[in-house]
C-alpha cells in the first residue's frame, strides 16, 4: 500500500465536531484514524477506527501505532476529545476534577506525545487542539472553571509546543470554539445560547471543520489560538 497519502488522527471521532472533522478530512482525501470510546468498526479502508478512552495512555498508544502500521505516516492530529461540566466552582466533585483532567490534558499529553515522536522522525506534521473560548472570554452565565484549567493549560502548551517543534517541521495551532451546535445542548436551549455571542447565534460543526482545515493548509501558522466564536473573545 502507498504512504504518500497524508494521515489524519482524529480524537473524540464518533459524534459531534469529531464525526464532521473526520468526514472534512477523508472529503481531503486524508487517510484517518478516528477514535473514542464509542466509536464503531469502519468499512471504510482509509478510515480505521480504534475504541478507547483516550484518557488511558494504552489508547493513545494504540491509536498512533494503527496510524504507522496501517498507513505508514501520521501527518495530522486533531486533540478534539473533551469534556465539559458546567457547574459553580464550589459544586465540582473530585470526580468531576478527574473526569476533566483526564479527557483534557491526560489524553492531550498522551496522543500528542506520541503523534509528535513520530512526525519530528518524517521531518513534518500539524498538531491541532479544540479548546474554548471560555479561557479567554469567561462568562458568569456559564460558570466553567474547569474547563478554564484544562483547556487554558492546552493554549499554553500549544504554544509552547510550537516554538520547540518549528524546527522540526511540525506546526502546532489551535481553534478556540464558542458555543457549538451539538447534542450536547438542548434545543430548547439554543436560542439562550445564540445569545451569548455577538453575531446571534451558535456555532455549526461545519464552523470549526472549517477553521481546522484552513489550519491544514496554512503553513506559514504556527502557535496560533485561532477564535471561532461568533466575537465573543472581541468583547460585548
Amino acid at each position: 500500500m502507498s504512504n504518500d497519502q497524508k494521515v489524519a488522527i482524529v480524537t473524540g471521532a464518533s459524534q459531534g465536531i469529531g464525526a464532521e472533522l473526520v468526514k472534512g478530512y477523508r472529503e481531503k482525501g486524508f487517510r484517518v484514524v478516528g477514535t473514542s470510546r464509542s466509536i464503531k468498526p469502519s468499512e471504510d479502508p482509509d478510515l480505521v477506527t480504534v475504541a478507547g478512552d483516550i484518557a488511558d495512555p494504552t489508547t493513545a498508544a494504540r491509536v498512533v501505532a494503527e496510524a504507522l502500521e496501517r498507513f505508514g505516516r501520521v501527518d495530522t492530529l486533531v486533540n478534539n476529545a473533551g469534556v465539559f461540566i458546567a457547574k459553580p466552582f464550589t459544586e465540582y466533585t473530585a470526580e468531576d476534577f478527574a473526569t476533566m483532567l483526564g479527557v483534557n490534558l491526560h489524553g492531550f499529553f498522551h496522543v500528542s506525545q506520541a503523534a509528535a515522536e513520530a512526525m519530528a522522525k518524517q521531518g513534518s506534521g500539524h498538531i491541532v487542539t479544540i479548546t474554548t473560548t471560555l479561557v479567554d472570554h469567561p462568562m458568569a452565565e456559564v460558570p466553567s472553571v474547569l474547563a478554564s484549567l484544562t483547556k487554558g493549560g492546552l493554549n499554553a502548551a500549544t504554544r509552547s509546543l510550537a516554538i520547540e517543534y518549528a524546527s522540526k517541521g511540525v506546526r502546532v495551532n489551535a481553534v478556540s470554539p464558542g458555543i457549538i451546535k451539538t447534542p450536547l445542548h438542548p434545543a430548547e436551549a439554543h436560542e439562550t445560547l445564540a445569545g451569548l455571542h455577538p453575531v446571534g447565534r451558535m456555532g455549526e460543526t461545519s464552523d470549526i471543520v472549517d477553521a481546522v482545515l484552513y489550519l491544514e493548509s496554512a503553513g506559514f501558522v504556527t502557535g496560533e489560538i485561532l477564535h471561532v466564536d461568533g466575537g465573543q473573545s472581541a468583547g460585548r
